[in-house]
């Protein structure tokens, strides 16, 4: 178990992960696939949802166009993904549990910055409907000279933006393709969920079943109170 490498340990920063970690945006983004599918009169291919988590929409797109055997439609899937998504985001913007808390007790102490694969007026809207997007001094998103995850480029622009080295940075994160880029990158990592069998268990050095887990806050308390 490698727990201890956050909890006996004081970040100099956090990185935290949008989707699905801030925001309770996953459920949005299936039922966008979903509903992508059936515009292109296309069934979802079996187990679709766990190979699609955290994966940028542009790759999305064309996961979604090769796995159906329509190679040609996936800019065109893409773009009807990200619209869907946007329209059923903005009717209803949720915060995941623990998630305001946890992060206005650390804007607080720290610096933040939000790493994700979601295009910026995307994440910044989300944020800002949350009332959270004050917290954050930097927000970093996948774009042309910053490859998605999970390549490392978010977090370790994230990490420098906050003007500390990886290595003293957490990341907080909910899928393993977010994971394997924040480890990449060099920052410790904490993973939100259920704590996977095998390999992919390693991608976090704390698993949380959520972020008003009780260990955590006691954690976020001893580094972040007053």
């Amino acid at each position: 178990m490698t727990a201890h490498r956050i909890l006996s340990w004081s970040p100099s920063a956090v990185v935290f992960d949008c989707d699905g970690t801030l925001m309770d945006t996953e459920r949005h983004w299936q039922e966008a696939r979903n509903i992508t599918f059936r515009i292109f009169g296309l069934k979802p291919p079996a187990g679709f949802a766990d190979r699609a988590k955290g994966v940028h929409y542009t790759e999305c797109g064309a996961l979604m166009a090769q796995e159906t055997g329509k190679p040609d439609l996936g800019e065109d899937m893409a773009d009807t993904l990200l619209g869907t998504f946007t329209r059923l985001v903005d009717q209803d913007p949720v915060t995941m549990p623990g998630a305001a808390a946890l992060v206005r007790l650390a804007a607080a102490h720290r610096p933040l910055a939000v790493a994700s694969n979601c295009p910026r007026t995307m994440v910044e809207t989300c944020l800002r409907r949350a009332g959270l997007l004050n917290c954050f001094d930097h927000v970093v998103v996948a774009g042309e000279q910053v490859r998605p995850k999970p390549e490392p480029d978010v977090y370790e622009v994230a990490a420098g933006l906050c003007g500390v080295p990886p290595e003293e940075a957490l990341a907080v994160e909910d899928s393993l393709t977010g994971m394997e880029s924040a480890r990449r990158a060099g920052l410790r990592v904490i993973g939100i969920g259920q704590r996977p069998p095998g390999p992919d268990a390693e991608k976090a050095d704390l698993w949380v079943a959520s972020l008003a887990d009780p260990e955590l806050l006691t954690w976020a308390h001893s580094q972040f109170g007053a």
